[in-house]
């Protein structure tokens, strides 16, 4: 039997880490009051799904709303089920920085962490 549905009074479908919080917030810092950070899972990339980051001010009735140290972070219902169980994290490494999401659903991910296959 599938588990119930998630709604946004129920469970939350992914956290966040202090570094990806930090760096958000930095970001934040510099757009309009009341921007806030969209993560969605789209159809494409090279394994099949792919992460999308996008900088919002509205917010659907439905969304997940995440808050972590000053960080607003908006999740929909779809990619929600995709993401559960998720990290959001903010890495800083030789080959550069970015966000990326540990997600346990995924069975394999492309070298730079932005697309996923399940």
């Amino acid at each position: 039997r599938p588990p119930p549905a998630m709604t946004t009074e129920t469970a939350l479908p992914v956290a966040i880490s202090p570094a990806a919080a930090r760096r958000i917030g930095e970001i934040l810092a510099g757009e309009a009051p009341g921007t806030m950070l969209r993560v969605a899972v789209n159809g494409g990339g090279c394994q099949g799904f792919s992460y999308d980051y996008s900088f919002t001010a509205e917010r659907a009735a439905d969304d997940f709303v995440l808050r972590e140290g000053g960080a607003t972070v908006l999740v929909d219902p779809v990619s929600a089920e995709y993401l559960a169980g998720s990290v959001l994290d903010w890495v800083d490494e030789l080959i550069g920085a970015s966000f990326q999401i540990r997600n346990p659903n995924a069975k394999s991910s492309c070298g730079c962490g932005t697309s996923f296959s399940l």
